[in-house]
């Protein structure tokens, strides 16, 4: 009988909208949990999890596997591994379903000043601590072991690995569950839900914490708000340097190893733009409709909204001329002219010679326009020179055959700008 009254509040509807909060895959968790406690070889363990918690899992738990790239391994490593952590959080994460009223009271005030809001369901799940919060497939999905906590959260065994939790936890994100929903209730109405540049992604972020403290009425529980307003002007000159990048990595989804000491710094700067775009219009729920229905991806759109807020000095075009001027990019390859037709298939070592100094930590490669079939498959990393501004890798090539490999932007000058992509192409003679 207590199973089912239990069971009875793990599927929660919420009145007058048609959707619903779902909160039976934490139950699970724990199931699994505790029996994989009581078994010690990891195979079994690993057998036991999938079972009792990935393949009875709702579509919010393949949802938020599919968003961070969760495994059966991860999750089992991070119970064996962080048993104080797991324990001190256990009953605040079963408490998820005491917020169905509050979540449902701010989607209707975010409805209030957003009338064409779309019904979506709202899932908490047990993550393996890399999201307090994400959508996908139009889902609302909220990583209970990050956000159902509180000051008394243990972290002694994640802070080697997970450094930022300490002080997250500090801020008592259970008490801010509600601001979290609706700031990524909002991320289920845009069009978007990736950027292509950092401003896009900077954007799309403001929007969702501008609005759902104009929805809550309630200022952001974010520590980034407050910290950026106290340091507004040298956060604004570090972030037109790399307003038009392709990697958002400096910025969001960051850790605090950076010049400010402050994590997700974009979300800031997103949020401080949206602020002054709402303040300047005049017909505020046009101005609110405007953010969420943003196509953020079309460069020219979002230029247009951000230089309506002038939050920024100068025109976007300048800041934009100005990063890609400063890009790194690839004089030439040491071997070969690229694009020859007639390289020598014994050519085993390949030098990319960069126009700057480069940061030896990061590096990408990505299949060419012709697919896999014509890829330049690297055997062996020789890696960068001493100057930093060469990197050389082994190949092996066929007589008469068209190769392609593309070097991407994760390869980043010392100042981690990132590279124009260069696309190695050459055909090798008979």
């Amino acid at each position: 009988m207590k199973r089912m009254l239990i069971l009875s509040f793990l599927l929660i509807p919420l009145f007058g909208i048609s959707q619903k909060i779902i909160t039976t895959d934490i139950v699970n968790f724990w199931e699994a949990y505790d029996k994989i406690k009581n078994e010690k070889d990891t195979v079994k363990q690993v057998e036991t999890f999938k079972k009792l918690y990935i393949s009875k899992g709702t579509p919010g738990l393949g949802g938020i596997m599919r968003a961070r790239r969760y495994s059966a391994e991860e999750y089992v490593f991070a119970i064996n591994h962080y048993p104080k952590f797991w324990q001190s959080i256990r009953a605040n994460t079963l408490k998820s379903n005491q917020f169905s009223k509050e979540i449902h009271d701010g989607v209707q005030k975010l409805k209030d000043i957003y009338p064409d809001l779309k019904p979506v369901n709202i899932y908490f799940e047990i993550g393996a601590l890399r999201t307090g919060g994400t959508t996908i497939d139009g889902m609302l999905l909220i990583g209970a072991e990050i956000t159902l906590t509180d000051k008394s959260t243990f972290t002694a065994e994640l802070d080697s690995r997970y450094p930022h939790l300490r002080k997250h936890f500090d801020t008592e994100p259970i008490n801010d569950v509600v601001f979290l929903n609706i700031h990524e209730y909002i991320h289920t109405q845009q069009k978007e839900t990736i950027g292509n540049t950092l401003l896009a992604q900077t954007i799309m972020e403001g929007v969702a914490e501008f609005l759902a403290e104009i929805a809550l009425n309630k200022k952001s529980p974010n520590p980034q708000i407050e910290f950026g307003y106290k340091n507004e002007k040298p956060i604004k000159v570090e972030y037109v340097k790399e307003m038009f990048s392709p990697n958002i990595y400096n910025w969001i989804m960051n850790d605090v190893n950076n010049k400010f000491a402050m994590r997700d710094l974009g979300y800031f700067v997103g949020y401080a733009i949206c602020k002054k775009y709402y303040e300047m219009s005049s017909h505020k729920k046009a101005a609110v409709a405007k953010m969420i229905e943003l196509d953020y991806n079309n460069e020219s759109e979002l230029i247009r909204f951000v230089e309506q807020s002038q939050y920024f000095e100068k025109p976007l075009s300048y800041y934009k001329e100005t990063f890609e001027n400063s890009r790194p990019t690839i004089a030439k390859i040491k071997e070969f002219e690229n694009n020859a037709t007639d390289v020598n298939p014994g050519t085993k070592v390949f030098t990319l010679v960069f126009s700057k100094e480069m940061n030896p930590n990061y590096r990408n490669f990505e299949i060419g326009p012709l697919g896999e079939n014509n890829l330049l498959r690297i055997t062996k990393v020789i890696g960068f020179s001493e100057d930093k501004k060469s990197f050389q890798f082994e190949a092996d090539l066929q007589p008469g055959k068209q190769y392609q490999l593309i070097v991407n932007y994760g390869f980043l000058s010392n100042q981690n700008i990132p590279l124009k992509p260069y696309l190695i192409n050459f055909t090798t003679s008979n």
